[in-house]
């Protein structure tokens, strides 16, 4: 390519350690790629407007950092003809925006780099649920060993249990067959799902919502949309047992924070394993960090050093695409491909 074109990330702040794809290793890993892609990769920080602001007349792409794309940042980038998040979700990114403003949205697939970590994130929660391992290793640690014997029970049974899965796409799917090896039966919900097969082939009986609810283990993976926004509520609360447990490896925002606290507090459900919470980072007062049913990771769980290492490929071969005048393999906004022109670069 005869120049380089310029790829823009806003963060929060240009160094984070927010998450560990900030990490100096994985910001030289994205850059190398981008470079290979005919991209040049600049970083603004979002507590900066005029830098932003200045930043923004130059960029061809923005890729999704740690600070959300808003209609007043896609607004002022004349020259920008996509917006590419590095991971699944792009709840962060205002695609009716970019829609109005003939932007593509590009996503990163969770089958293209992180499937195998999710599913297996889920499982771990759901085992760790299962077998109360946060109390025992607890009581443990305290030297309170007949206690912990004494507080196994009640315990349940992972073979022979039901699993439902809300969201039967790649993460889910695979859930679902990882979960088949420990003998449980799987059902699930998916309105989107354009396939049903697929969920057939992988163990999964398709029902309503309301009967997934009722499994002894509820495991999410939907996208967040106007439809999944707080689909996990109190009214959702209502249909589980008081021995299931909720899992969320998907988007904080799917489920209502506080009736999942109220449902913990007054017994509705026995437990949860939380990968993903409304407010990121989970504030220091939730109620959730002080119970002993309810396991947290940082949103940490697509990470594994080879899953990232896949991340940044999968991004600079989309600019590349992009760059080059071909449509992405993976836009979010598909309507637009009549009113978009891509950057063809002769």
């Amino acid at each position: 390519m005869s120049k380089k074109y310029i790829v823009l990330k806003i963060n929060k702040e240009v160094i984070s350690n927010s998450r560990m794809v900030d990490s100096p290793y994985m910001k030289t890993r994205e850059s190398e790629e981008l470079t290979k892609a005919g991209a040049e990769l600049v970083e603004v920080s979002a507590a900066n407007n005029m830098e932003v602001i200045q930043a923004l007349k130059n960029a061809d792409i923005i890729l999704l950092g740690n600070a959300p794309i808003t209609r007043w940042i896609i607004e002022s980038a004349p020259k920008c003809v996509a917006i590419i998040s590095g991971g699944v979700g792009y709840d962060p990114i205002d695609v009716q925006a970019s829609t109005d403003n003939n932007i593509l949205v590009v996503n990163n697939p969770a089958f293209e780099w992180c499937v195998e970590q999710v599913s297996n994130h889920a499982i771990v929660l759901m085992l760790a649920l299962a077998k109360k391992t946060k109390i025992l290793d607890k009581l443990v640690s305290e030297g309170r060993w007949a206690d912990a014997k004494k507080d196994q029970s009640p315990m349940g049974s992972i073979y022979g249990q039901t699993l439902g899965i809300v969201g039967c796409g790649a993460i889910g799917r695979m859930v679902a067959r990882k979960a088949q090896c420990f003998g449980m039966k799987i059902i699930g919900y998916d309105p989107y799902l354009a396939q049903p097969y697929l969920a057939k082939e992988n163990g999964i009986s398709l029902t309503s919502l309301a009967d997934v609810l009722k499994a002894d283990y509820v495991s999410l993976h939907p996208d967040l949309n106007e439809t999944s926004f707080h689909m996990i509520n109190d009214k959702a609360f209502g249909y589980m047992k008081p021995s299931a447990y909720l899992i969320n490896t998907s988007r904080g925002k799917v489920v209502d924070e506080v009736a999942l606290v109220q449902a913990l507090q007054q017994k509705q459900i026995a437990g949860a394993g939380l990968d993903v919470f409304e407010v990121e980072p989970l504030p220091k007062d939730s109620p959730l960090t002080k119970m002993e049913n309810v396991i947290l990771s940082p949103h940490s769980a697509s990470y594994s050093d080879y899953s990232f290492s896949l991340m940044p490929i999968n991004i600079a071969r989309e600019v590349g695409r992009i760059l080059a005048g071909k449509w992405p393999l993976n836009p979010v906004n598909k309507g637009i491909k009549p009113r978009v022109t891509l950057i063809k670069d002769n």
